[in-house]
């Protein structure tokens, strides 16, 4: 017998300035079970889970919970109503010890004279700790603790509430094997209470080992609930990703064709020693390399890696067959290595500075002499690029924060382009694109490669691997696990490697 929903959320929308992020979302939590909700990166599960935290209210829809319906005023008021979320960053008092954190927000008990009665604070904390199987000390701090041991902390905050409802959001991303068994071990005993969990993960071997039901969002919409034991991870990742993408890439992708046998850029089992390890891979002139993963599985830290933002601890970097050794950004652009990061507003635009400065900047130091620089040849430069590119914008001396992205984007491109780089680093070059600009930069990526450039691209948005790469290689937990060419380049054998589900 089916338990009784402890909450319902019916017809949930909510939009942001240009984006739908939900779109009519439905979904039930019965008590006592795991939900787990899944979707590719900007699905909008993130947005539908702070809806459930009172972060956000719903533009239009219903919140049912307990069978009456709510409109959480703030994330304090889910919360004490039984409503508890863990983040994939925990958001624990490193400062503070085991007990004040788990009693965070709750009536801390006081003498009659007002004094805080820490003994007894530290007595109930230990009580919810051993509820769980912890003998975690009470009194230890938080900033002792390993990533797992602060999740128990988290787990035992959310009993403290007396949580109907926990929300857990990618718990097993920083784990080990033995310490995601013992989160599944403590699942399965808050589910024995009664406890509702949402559960959201990447990874298909969990969500069926871990979850009774599944919710799938695509693009901001609910697509299906399925029973986990009756579904598999392949009808999961067509879930995610069968969208239509005929409208968005109206450009045949023709055939790489390799006119060297040396590659351009080569890695050899480099590391970083932090996020990715055993990185080998190739990139030849004229080819657009794709990197794909899921967020957190080390893409950007590879690019960053190459670009001379971080050092290599393992491995090598070889530039048309030499190794080289990237100490900072400058040796990188001195070997002729350009990087578009992935913020461009944090990482690479001068805001207030106009458009033309921001295209011409890195060809400052040679418009003239004697420290000078040559209004004329600066300006042609601008002129030149701003057309090459399709930049639109009413003056180049027009404040660059005032474009859209779309053409922030092209003035990044073309400020590399002014120093003719042989290798071209696009860390999710279309994030915040309109439709439209999209097509526009993707067709300035494929002139590039014609042109010689060799290009790799990373990003989150699997038509738009699909669209532009000659090859693709897949990251998850900071390995390349696959490299795809030809027909292996589709959205199911990609989800699969990156979700780690198995490749039939």
């Amino acid at each position: 017998m089916e338990s009784a929903p402890v909450l319902q959320l019916n017809g949930i929308t909510k939009s942001f300035p240009g984006v739908k992020s939900l779109d009519n979302v439905h979904f039930e939590l019965r008590k006592g079970e795991v939900h787990a909700l899944v979707g590719e990166n900007g699905a909008g599960k993130s947005t539908l889970m702070k809806i459930i935290g009172g972060v956000y209210k719903p533009d239009e829809g219903e919140i049912v919970y307990r069978g009456q319906i709510v409109q959480w005023q703030s994330p304090q008021q889910a919360r004490n109503s039984g409503i508890s979320v863990i983040h994939q960053e925990l958001k624990l008092a490193a400062n503070l010890s085991i007990a004040e954190n788990v009693l965070m927000g709750t009536d801390l008990p006081r003498s009659r004279f007002g004094f805080i009665r820490w003994d007894e604070i530290n007595s109930r904390a230990k009580e919810l700790l051993e509820s769980i199987g912890s003998d975690l000390d009470p009194k230890r701090k938080v900033s002792t603790l390993s990533v797992a041991q602060q999740q128990i902390v988290e787990i035992a905050r959310a009993l403290s509430i007396r949580a109907d409802v926990i929300i857990m959001d990618e718990p097993s991303a920083t784990l080990t094997g033995k310490e995601i068994e013992r989160l599944f071990a403590l699942i399965r005993m808050l589910k024995a209470r009664g406890v509702a969990i949402v559960y959201i993960s990447h990874r298909m071997e969990e969500i069926f080992e871990i979850s009774d039901r599944c919710t799938v969002l695509r693009d901001g919409q609910w697509i299906a609930t399925k029973a986990t034991k009756d579904t598999d991870a392949q009808e999961l990742v067509r879930l995610m990703v069968g969208r239509d993408v005929s409208h968005i890439f109206n450009t045949v992708k023709t055939t790489y064709a390799r006119t060297s046998e040396t590659p351009l850029l080569e890695t050899v089992g480099l590391s970083d020693g932090k996020r990715f390890a055993d990185a080998s891979l190739t990139l030849y002139p004229g080819e657009i390399v794709g990197i794909s993963g899921l967020v957190g599985s080390g893409r950007s830290e590879f690019l960053l890696n190459l670009f001379g933002v971080t050092r290599a601890a393992a491995g090598e970097i070889r530039l048309a067959g030499k190794p080289v050794t990237l100490r900072s950004p400058r040796d990188a652009i001195r070997h002729g290595i350009a990087l578009v990061p992935e913020s461009r507003k944090e990482q690479a635009l001068f805001l207030q500075l106009g458009v033309g400065e921001n295209i011409s900047v890195l060809k400052l130091g040679e418009a003239g002499r004697a420290g000078f620089i040559r209004r004329s040849a600066k300006e042609k430069l601008e002129r030149d690029y701003r057309e090459k590119l399709g930049i639109k914008t009413a003056s180049l001396n027009t404040r660059i924060v005032n474009l859209s992205g779309g053409n922030q984007q092209k003035a990044i491109i073309a400020r590399w382009l002014t120093i003719a780089p042989r290798v071209l680093l696009l860390d999710e070059p279309t994030r915040g694109v309109d439709v439209g600009a999209k097509e526009e930069i993707y067709s300035i990526i494929r002139e590039m490669a014609a042109s010689g450039l060799g290009i790799i691209v990373v990003s989150s948005d699997l038509p738009e691997i699909l669209s532009i790469a000659d090859r693709v290689y897949v990251m998850r937990q900071g390995r390349f696990v696959a490299e795809l060419r030809d027909s292996a380049i589709n959205q199911e054998t990609i989800m699969l490697h990156a979700t780690g589900g198995q490749v039939s």
